[in-house]
C-alpha cells in the first residue's frame, strides 16, 4: 500500500514542487494552503492533488484537518512542513503583530501539524518528518528576526524529534534552502534579484525542484540511517 505525504503549504511555490515529486514517487499526496481557494482549485485540477484547507497555526484546525486527510487519504507516514509566511521589518519598527503572526505559523505551525501525527507513527514503527527552514535560519537576515527566529527554532524541532523517534523508526530532518525561483521571488525588480544572484557562487537562483528532490530522498527509505540533520540547499552561498 502506498504511503501517504501531507504537504503543509503544498499548493504553491516549493510546496507544489514538492507535492509533485511525492506524488511521482508513489505516495498518495494530500496539500494543505491557507487561503489561496482559486489557486488550490487550478493545483488540483493540473495534478490530481487533493488540497485541503485550514490555518497551521491554529491546533485545533490543524487536527481536524489531519483527521479528515488520514480518513479520506490514508494514515499520514509522511509530513513536510513547508507552510511559512514573512512580515519583514527592522527590529526597531516590528510590531508584537508581526513578531506573533511569523512565530504562529512558521514555528508553533510545526508543533500543530506535526504532534497530531506522531501517535499514529510511533504505533506503525515508521515517520519521516522534513522541515523547510530557510538559509536565513542558519545565517540571519536583515529585517527578519522574526523569520530567522522561526526558521532556526525549526531547526531545534528535527533535532529533538529526531532522538525521541529514531527507535520508532521516525526520522526527522530539516532542508534550507538558499534563494529559489519561487513567484515571489521573481516579482522582485530585476536589479534586486540581480543583487541576490551576485552573492550565489552557483551563479542562479535554485529551482524548487531541486528542493523537492531533497524532500524525495528523506521520505524515501533509503535516507533511514539520515536523522536529526540538516540538508542546506544554498548554491554554496553559506556553510555552516
Amino acid at each position: 500500500m502506498a504511503r501517504t505525504a501531507l504537504v503543509t503549504g503544498g499548493s504553491r511555490g516549493i510546496g507544489a514542487a514538492i507535492s509533485k515529486a511525492l506524488k511521482a514517487e508513489g505516495y498518495n499526496v494530500a496539500a494543505t494552503y491557507a487561503g489561496n481557494d482559486e489557486a488550490a482549485a487550478k493545483f488540483t485540477e493540473e495534478t490530481g492533488i487533493a488540497t485541503y484547507k485550514w490555518n497551521v497555526a491554529d491546533y485545533d484546525e490543524s487536527k481536524a484537518g489531519i483527521e479528515k486527510v488520514e480518513a479520506e487519504v490514508g494514515p499520514i507516514d509522511i509530513v513536510v512542513a513547508n507552510a511559512g509566511i514573512t512580515r519583514d521589518a527592522p527590529f526597531h519598527k516590528m510590531t508584537p503583530e508581526q513578531w506573533h503572526q511569523v512565530i504562529d505559523t512558521n514555528l508553533t505551525g510545526v508543533f500543530n501539524t506535526v504532534h497530531p501525527v506522531w501517535p499514529g507513527m510511533r504505533e506503525r514503527k515508521f515517520g519521516r518528518i522534513i522541515v523547510i527552514s530557510s538559509i536565513n535560519g542558519q545565517k540571519g537576515q536583515f529585517a527578519q528576526v522574526n523569520y530567522a527566529a522561526t526558521k532556526a527554532g525549526d531547526l531545534g524541532i528535527v533535532k529533538s524529534l529526531a532522538q525521541e523517534g529514531a527507535r520508532a523508526g521516525i526520522t526527522a530532518n530539516a532542508i534550507c534552502p538558499g534563494y529559489i525561483a519561487t513567484e515571489m521571488v521573481m516579482a522582485v525588480p530585476e536589479k534586486v534579484r540581480d543583487s541576490i544572484v551576485a552573492q550565489i557562487p552557483a551563479g542562479r537562483l535554485g529551482e524548487p525542484e531541486e528542493i523537492a528532490r531533497c524532500v524525495a530522498f528523506l521520505a524515501s527509505d533509503d535516507s533511514q540511517f539520515i536523522n536529526g540533520s540538516t540538508i542546506s540547499a544554498n548554491g554554496a552561498q553559506f556553510f555552516v
